[in-house]
């Protein structure tokens, strides 16, 4: 599996023209609303809401949720928002799928993530559940990663790379907690008035994370 990541990693870097801009996203809201989901049993993580904001942004940036036809060149924006999770396993990063993640909710996508990443590492996932996808995540902050950048997933043509949470202090002297996340995206097929757009609505989202509970957000 390793040499196969290593072939497309090297296939998309070096066809692709990646593109980067970061945005500092202040998650405090998040980190109290899910405390209060927990308290009800409703076991999300941050990056569950990160992957809700993600979809419901490419809902309304639709030019970021786009697969690439390799042979032809052109791109296609997709009709569904399914969005990719990096998951590291014993033989190296895989991509299980959350499908439909725009009109799920965060529970949802909680215990989709959690039995797609169990698969993923007993090596049970099928075809369909790790191939495709029109937009991946990489989180590397449990790590303790502050800031990347990723390599786009073709046929994709962006990734979302986010680093772990920083305790910070605003112009007042008010503690926040931020997080870094930077956007690669193929500069082929998105310009970079969209993926501003992109990043602007992500962060929104992520500032008013009621947006991420309701049952039908009005958009």
């Amino acid at each position: 599996m390793r040499k196969v990541i290593a072939k497309r990693l090297v296939f998309s870097k070096s066809t692709i023209p990646h593109s980067y801009i970061t945005a500092n996203c202040l998650v405090d809201k998040i980190i109290h609303l899910r405390k209060e989901m927990i308290k009800k049993n409703q076991k999300v993580s941050i990056n569950d809401f990160i992957s809700k904001a993600v979809a419901l942004a490419l809902r309304l940036v639709p030019e970021l949720n786009s697969n690439m036809d390799e042979k032809t060149g052109e791109y296609t924006q997709l009709k569904t928002v399914d969005i990719s999770i990096a998951v590291a396993t014993e033989n190296g990063l895989i991509t299980p799928i959350v499908k439909d993640a725009d009109k799920i909710d965060v529970v949802d996508i909680s215990e989709n993530v959690k039995v797609l990443a169990e698969k993923a590492r007993q090596g049970k996932l099928m075809p369909h559940e790790f191939q495709g996808g029109s937009f991946t995540i990489s989180n590397l902050g449990m790590f303790g990663i502050n800031e990347f950048s990723a390599v786009i997933n073709p046929p994709q043509i962006a990734i979302l790379a986010v680093g772990k949470s920083q305790l910070k202090f605003n112009t007042n002297m008010e503690k926040q907690t931020e997080i870094s996340m930077t956007l690669s995206y193929d500069e082929k097929c998105c310009s970079l008035d969209r993926a501003q757009t992109f990043l602007n609505t992500l962060n929104y989202f992520l500032s008013n994370p009621d947006l991420l509970v309701q049952e039908k957000p009005d958009f």
